[in-house]
């Protein structure tokens, strides 16, 4: 039986080495990409080995996150 729906995770760029981290809310998953489509598949495998398959989310949910920076 599957308890968790859905997991978002939160994407941001990391402005120092590059890249992509990915964390995710409310667990303790984190993980990280050099490109977007690297860190998708990242997000799907974190998610594999963090989970028991009858206990993984069927939905992955990522929210990019930008910073930016005004002046006024």
């Amino acid at each position: 039986m599957n308890d968790l729906s859905e997991i978002i995770f939160e994407v941001r760029e990391d402005e120092i080495d590059g890249g992509f981290n990915a964390r995710a809310l409310g667990h303790s998953v984190f993980t990280q990409g050099d490109t977007l489509e690297e860190i998708r598949s990242m997000v799907k495998d974190a998610v594999i080995c963090h989970f028991d398959e009858g206990q993984r989310p069927s939905i992955i949910r990522l929210h990019f996150v930008r910073d930016e920076i005004l002046t006024a």
